[in-house]
């Protein structure tokens, strides 16, 4: 746990979450589900070996993906996934390897995806193509259910029902909005201008009874407590300057780097992230660099792990 006020940071098990919330808080989880975004297949007719990653929807069937190898995929390409199940044709080429993809089936594309896909984990997960089913439902949170996210909201995957049922013993609420992780998230930091970076686009939605509920127990006097940078990002994209949440649906693309001011949160769980990344500055922005690193020193000499399945913090 990282205290901002007093500058100090402590040791502690997640089990104990619970004994760090009060009554009337409003914890907000991200309840975003991971489908398995990544696709294996051949170019049509010659039969070479690629892979997409599907990152985000454009419009029904037209997708922004990652392709490898992207050179092989010019404009006009056409793919052909799980035999004759599903076709796909290359109509626009993107920067860094994206190609917008047009895929072409008999049946419902998300039904196909998910026969045909696999979980897209971090690539410092090694597995083969077909070697882990299980990944589907281990990569979820405990509370993970709308369809869109290609990555996990990590900080959520500590949580057991166990943990949530402590939560609201102690009288705080829980509330879930919704943000689709997508490749934003995790696109290193290219420049030294914080102020040149931007995250892309990513879905996220604050429903009319989320803001509510989150409203009224600021108005208890209980504080917001977010999971993740995720939700942070959506919760912060939806509140005004005088802390009220609006409901909201859409694209957000907020960046939040040192320097942001937050009227949404006051505390945050967060794994430990990687350098250049937009999620180290936003934990930086929220309690301050040299703190941060400070704490990030010390979980490095007591062992901590850091990535998508390591450990967490606490920060209030």
């Amino acid at each position: 746990m990282v205290d901002r006020a007093t500058q100090t940071w402590s040791d502690s098990q997640f089990d104990l979450f619970s004994d760090y919330l009060k009554a009337n808080d409003a914890l907000v989880l991200n309840n975003t589900r991971v489908f398995p975004a990544r696709l294996a297949g051949e170019r049509w007719p010659s039969g070479g070996a690629m892979e997409l990653l599907l990152i985000r929807e454009v419009e029904p069937n037209l997708w922004e993906t990652l392709a490898r190898p992207a050179r092989r995929l010019r404009k006009g390409s056409r793919l052909v996934f799980g035999g004759s199940r599903l076709h796909a044709e290359v109509v626009e080429l993107l920067k860094d390897g994206m190609r917008l993809v047009k895929f072409e089936s008999s049946e419902s594309l998300d039904q196909v995806i998910d026969d045909l896909g696999e979980t897209p984990l971090p690539p410092y997960i090694k597995r083969d193509m077909g070697s882990a089913a299980e990944d589907k439902e281990r990569y979820q949170t405990v509370y993970a259910s709308q369809r869109g996210a290609i990555a996990a909201p990590t900080a959520g995957l500590h949580f057991t029902p166990t943990v949530l049922e402590n939560v609201q013993a102690r009288g705080a609420s829980i509330t879930e909005i919704t943000l689709h992780v997508g490749y934003g998230t995790f696109e290193p930091v290219r420049t030294d201008d914080l102020d040149k970076h931007r995250v892309a686009a990513e879905w996220s939605s604050v429903t009319d009874e989320a803001a509510a509920k989150i409203n009224h127990a600021r108005e208890l006097g209980g504080r917001v407590v977010t999971v993740g940078t995720t939700t942070t990002r959506a919760l912060e994209a939806a509140v005004g300057s005088d802390r009220r949440i609006a409901a909201r649906s859409g694209f957000e693309d907020l960046t939040i780097v040192p320097g942001y001011e937050f009227h949404a949160v006051d505390l945050l769980l967060t794994n430990f992230h990687l350098p250049r990344s937009s999620l180290l500055m936003l934990v930086s922005a929220f309690a301050g660099r040299e703190l941060i690193l400070a704490a990030y020193r010390h979980a490095v000499r007591e062992g901590y792990r850091f990535y998508s399945y390591g450990d967490c913090m606490l920060i209030r």
